[in-house]
């Protein structure tokens, strides 16, 4: 696993220790010191990424200087209202954002291996989730030289999230997690309180959205992650330490 920003290598019981008790921004300012110009934000400008993001464009103020880039791995199957969302909220928020894709089209994709959420197997699911997903993320990571990178995971999501700490290792990197310990209220009354927008799809009843082909609003019996990947898995990959496994 990578080194801290002064080449020494992380002690994660102790960092687990040190970051359990600290708020979000703390442990985003935690993490700014410890691997400073390693540091990066993902986002999918999903339902709860303002937070978030608007967390990462006030550490500038915390740490004069400092603009954490923001990896948005953009699969080209969003909906529509996902990017007209990344837009308003990068023309709000003083963000670097940086988009990442995969080197395969979606076209050339469909070409060779047809449209893979539509054939109802897990293993096709876990292929374009690897191909349009863990791998451009991965390959972000390392061209950037990013020693963690934090996210907006939150324990209460799912059963694989209920099990991480403020800190991991995920394949190649660290993963930080300053909302692990958020409830959806609190995502709420901070966007409320900081005004920040809501993503379009929350007022049509979405309270997660990914691809356009594999989310679906809340619907009175399934919710939340449940409504993600026809109800074939919670996890996308991008969150999990392996390249094997469920999820991916």
């Amino acid at each position: 696993m990578p080194p801290d920003r002064r080449g020494q290598a992380l002690d994660l019981e102790a960092a687990r220790s040190q970051l359990e008790p600290l708020d979000a921004m703390a442990r985003l300012r935690w993490a700014a010191d410890t691997f400073g110009e390693g540091l990066a934000l993902t986002t999918s400008f999903g339902i709860q990424s303002a937070v978030l993001l608007h967390m990462v464009s006030e550490l500038g103020e915390v740490v004069p200087g400092r603009r954490v880039p923001v990896l948005w791995v953009d699969t080209g199957y969003l909906p529509t209202e996902t990017y007209q969302y990344a837009d308003l909220l990068c023309r709000r928020l003083a963000i670097d954002l940086r988009a990442v894709q995969a080197e395969m089209s979606p076209a050339r994709m469909e070409a060779l291996h047809g449209r893979l959420w539509e054939s109802g197997s897990l293993e096709d699911l876990q292929l374009y989730n690897l191909l349009r997903k863990v791998e451009p993320l991965d390959r972000a990571l390392t061209d950037l030289q990013v020693r963690c990178w934090a996210s907006g995971v939150r324990g209460r999501q799912t059963d694989h999230r209920s099990s991480m700490h403020p800190i991991d290792p995920v394949r190649s990197a660290w993963s930080l997690r300053p909302l692990l310990t958020w409830t959806s209220r609190d995502i709420f009354y901070y966007m409320q309180e900081h005004d920040l927008p809501q993503h379009p799809l929350f007022d049509k009843g979405y309270s997660t959205v990914g691809d356009w082909h594999s989310s679906a609003p809340d619907d009175g019996t399934t919710s939340g992650r449940a409504t993600r990947f026809g109800g074939l898995k919670q996890e996308c990959g991008i969150h999990l330490p392996g390249l094997l496994g469920e999820g991916i």
